[in-house]
């Protein structure tokens, strides 16, 4: 990407969109096109190509979608469903149109089938039935990845999708209904600490094991794969190690300064067992995860403390 193209960030007001904002402007990309959601509802057809038309977008990030942990998913699945399509198939439609010089789709690990071999491979995507409490939200990223496919096929578009582990990092979501695994467990342990309460209480048996990646390093990533890859095959972002929940729950303790104990409510789902990506495409292209999991739960905490929740108060209303 020259460094005066038009860029366009879907979605870069959110965790992932914002860190790729940060980091084009480290790099020095000084077009970048960023629309808050006021002015483009992404979901409506018309308005955005409209949008795409009047702005002359040369690339484009889809980092825009509707996202959310274990409760949201389970109660909001048409919305998350609905809302993802409408975005995906508005973005990737007004792109052809318009010839943008390339997009790129970001999806998410949980397209892959909930009892698939681990380390999953790319190739593994629609092989078996995916975990139920986040169906919705995998179906309408696959349809996005399709997408992608056959208007490269059919249309030559060079459109590119990428599936990150699970994410986390500045600007992240603590709401405790929404919120998920990691930024959720922030604010309990947090929460606990201010109250001194005993105990916190997390989700589950602890056992599910679950990949991170700190939002910054996908943000380097993605713009690695806008240079650097071209191919139909969606490609997995990740670190390439995991870590138990019970596991992760330990270390926030750890890093908040939590002194009590934690239990476990069992009658909460768990999910899928475990999802850990293959990194063996992205790593021998050439890149490869910088920030290890202490050391991002450490900026984050440090974020939250200073942006999030600002001063002595313990509860916050979400912003």
């Amino acid at each position: 990407m020259d460094k005066n193209a038009k860029i366009f960030i879907a979605g870069h007001r959110g965790l992932v969109g914002s860190a790729l904002q940060r980091k084009l402007i480290e790099l020095g990309y000084n077009n970048l096109i960023l629309e808050p959601h006021q002015k483009l509802d992404l979901t409506r057809q018309a308005d955005v190509e409209n949008f795409f038309h009047d702005k002359g977008i040369e690339y484009v990030f889809i980092a825009a979608a509707k996202v959310g942990g274990i409760v949201a998913n389970n109660t909001y699945g048409a919305e998350f469903i609905y809302q993802n399509l409408m975005i995906e198939a508005n973005i990737i439609h007004a792109a052809y149109l318009n010839k943008v010089k390339k997009l790129l789709f970001l999806g998410s690990s949980c397209i892959y089938p909930k009892f698939a071999k681990q380390p999953i491979k790319e190739e593994y995507l629609l092989t078996g039935s995916l975990e139920p409490t986040n169906e919705a939200y995998a179906i309408a990223k696959i349809a996005g990845i399709e997408l992608c496919n056959h208007y490269k096929k059919q249309y030559r578009c060079n459109f590119i999708s990428a599936m990150p582990s699970n994410l986390y990092g500045v600007n992240d979501n603590f709401d405790l209904q929404n919120s998920h695994v990691l930024p959720g467990l922030i604010r309990k342990f947090h929460e606990a600490k201010l109250k001194d309460e005993k105990e916190v209480i997390i989700w589950g048996s602890g056992t599910p094991k679950r990949e991170f990646l700190y939002v910054d390093d996908l943000a380097e990533a993605l713009i690695f794969l806008m240079d650097n890859y071209n191919d139909a095959m969606h490609i997995n972002v990740g670190t390439g190690e995991d870590i138990s929940i019970i596991e992760l729950a330990a270390l926030i303790k750890k890093v908040v300064g939590f002194k009590g104990k934690i239990t476990h409510d069992l009658s909460k789902p768990d999910g899928t067992p475990r999802k850990l990506l293959d990194v063996t495409k992205i790593n021998n292209l050439g890149w490869k995860y910088k920030t290890s999991l202490e050391a991002g739960i450490r900026q984050v905490y440090k974020w939250f403390l200073e942006d999030w929740c600002p001063g002595p108060e313990s509860n916050r209303h979400d912003r």
